[in-house]
């Protein structure tokens, strides 16, 4: 048996299926295809997680796509982080190519071109369905790690949270939220000294400043009503197909805060209401990462150690979560270290630290008798990429040079038209997109300020009003007792006015 012959036998037994699979392309050896020795990924494993890594321009994007379309296929939903604007072409047929059918050729899959059910998601002013959260959904744990606050400002983000319970006032926004703030070492310091205690100015002011630096990366526009239901994004088409849910994040590179604590609130949001699925043949929901990095750069260890905590468990709930970024040290080790499924494209070597990176990489993956991988990983061409997964046995397949299929859908971006004719046709456009301003904390404090302030003014006036009564009741009783002196009432008397009178007329007459 020859070499390839080995190989191929190697490869095919190593990724055979009992259940149902993605086939993500065909095994390399020595720089050319063996054809129909394809790589399989079984959905069984696809809630163990993932990384699509690589260098700029290798190929993560076309492989994401690959897995989505797939995926749909298969009736399994999938949500789209797209920072760089060039997923929206899931929506429209690929219109082929020559080196496609080539491509396709050599791997020995048929080529199929189809559009995909697809929605298209927002979180800025940008068009599509509207993401929103209220602060109250948030909670004061999960805030308080967003806003990287000490232990003492989160005990006040605490006692926040659990004055507007105990006076059923809903905290909708971050207009709610520094209102409160405002309130409790203001207008109502007592009301919350008396019943929890004194906060300190200096901790309300720090909270404060930190609102205020996440409004500046947009938030004042992901909090608020109509908070979405992410029973939303298990939605499939007449057909069958999961919906794939783009999140377009093109505007939010520059605003990693906004888009880390946009991630965590999701995470910790469908952690919280998707039942537990045991040992599912396959996942209820997959989520892809793109520019994973901006998560874990700008975060904080407490944010770090939360998202840690949420990809060990979220796993259970038939979720998986997959990388996409340029380098699998863009990633924290304790979250590489539960990524079941890496595909990764080529690295370039540049300099010493590309090079030491690489060998770093490379021991990523399993031993292999055909491939040198720290060699592999920086000649592989493009659409071409390392790929080790799980088995249905949650065992590491055979290690796979690999040529990946080309995407189904178109790959490129949508027309303003196409893209317009998309959301028009949205459902969720029309659940979401009306914003809400109902009645809420800022409102019912601010009319319970301005209730203290009319209740102080009438006290003052009645107040001023007892005082000038008790002036005039003094004044009066002043000229009572005037009147009710002996030496007065004598000089006062008629008897006396006459004598005086008497006299006087006397003497005139004299």
């Amino acid at each position: 048996m020859s070499k390839t012959e080995t190989f191929f036998k190697y490869i095919t037994e190593g990724n055979t299926c009992k259940g149902d699979f993605i086939p993500m392309g065909a095994a390399m050896l020595g720089g050319e295809v063996v054809t129909g020795a394809h790589v399989n990924i079984p959905l069984k494993t696809l809630n163990r997680h993932g990384l699509i890594a690589g260098a700029t321009g290798t190929g993560k994007t076309k492989s994401l796509q690959v897995l989505a379309e797939n995926l749909s296929d298969k009736g399994i939903p999938v949500l789209l982080m797209d920072i760089k604007g060039d997923l929206s072409g899931l929506a429209q047929a690929s219109p082929g190519h020559a080196k496609i059918d080539e491509r396709h050729n050599k791997i020995g899959i048929p080529f199929e071109a189809k559009p995909f059910p697809v929605e298209i998601l927002t979180l800025s002013e940008q068009d599509g369905v509207r993401l929103r959260a209220t602060v109250s959904e948030f909670g004061p744990v999960l805030l308080s790690r967003i806003l990287d606050l000490s232990e003492t400002q989160s005990g006040v983000v605490a006692v926040i949270f659990q004055y507007c319970d105990d006076n059923k006032m809903p905290v909708l926004d971050l207009k709610d939220f520094k209102k409160i703030l405002q309130y409790a070492t203001q207008e109502g310091k007592e009301e919350f000294t008396e019943a929890y205690g004194r906060i300190s100015t200096a901790s309300t002011g720090a909270i404060l400043r930190k609102i205020v630096e996440l409004e500046q990366q947009g938030a004042d526009l992901f909090f608020g009503e109509t908070s979405f239901d992410v029973d939303d994004l298990l939605r499939v088409d007449n057909e069958g197909r999961g919906f794939i849910n783009i999140i377009r994040l093109t505007d939010i590179q520059d605003r990693p805060k906004l888009f880390s604590t946009f991630m965590l609130s999701l995470l910790a949001e469908i952690y919280s209401t998707f039942p537990e699925q045991g040992d599912s043949d396959r996942p209820e929901l997959v989520i892809f990462i793109d520019e994973a990095h901006l998560i874990f750069n700008e975060a904080s260890k407490a944010l770090l150690s939360q998202i840690e905590s949420i990809v060990k468990l979220i796993r259970s709930k038939g979720v998986g979560l997959y990388f996409v970024t340029q380098n699998p040290t863009d990633v924290p080790e304790a979250v590489l270290g539960q990524l079941g499924l890496k595909i990764q494209h080529a690295l370039r070597a540049f300099t010493a630290k590309d090079r030491k990176a690489i060998k770093l990489t490379a021991q990523n993956y399993p031993d292999s008798e055909y491939y040198d991988t720290t060699e592999v990983l920086t000649s592989l061409g493009i659409g071409e990429a390392l790929i080790s997964a799980l088995d249905e046995k949650g065992r590491p397949t055979p290690l796979a040079a690999t040529m990946v299929r080309a995407p189904m859908s178109r790959m490129d971006v949508l027309t303003e038209d196409e893209l317009s004719t998309l959301l028009s046709n949205s459902k969720l456009a029309k659940k979401y997109n009306e914003t809400i301003d109902r009645e809420s904390a800022y409102e019912m404090l601010t009319k319970k300020i301005k209730q203290a302030e009319a209740n102080e003014a009438k006290e003052k006036a009645k107040k001023e009003q007892d005082a000038l009564k008790k002036a005039a009741s003094k004044k009066s009783t002043s000229r009572r007792s005037t009147a009710m002196n002996p030496i007065v009432k004598v000089l006062t008397s008629a008897t006396f006015i006459r004598s005086v009178f008497g006299i006087l007329t006397k003497v005139m007459k004299k």
